[in-house]
């Protein structure tokens, strides 16, 4: 089980700031993109494509990032 967490423009999108999400202990950033995919449609692909991946305390883009249990979807932010 993994928590994930939205902010700001992803969480608008997927109309919620979080959820439980049913992974396997081997899930890598790219598997939660598949499965954000299935559960929202096709559409969020290319927001889920620009998100940084908070996972642990690592920062990361790479779809190889294995996940803990814990991850945050963070979308590009503006300003400064």
């Amino acid at each position: 089980m993994v928590e994930v967490r939205y902010f700001a423009a992803i969480a608008d999108a997927v109309g919620k700031s979080s959820e439980h999400l049913d992974l396997p202990e081997s899930a890598t950033v790219g598997d939660l993109r598949s499965a954000l995919r299935s559960a929202y449609g096709a559409d969020l692909d290319p927001m889920l494509k620009v998100c940084a991946y908070l996972v642990g305390e690592e920062l990361t883009r790479d779809d190889s990032t294995r996940l803990t249990a814990r991850v945050d979807v963070l979308p590009p932010f503006a300003g400064g």
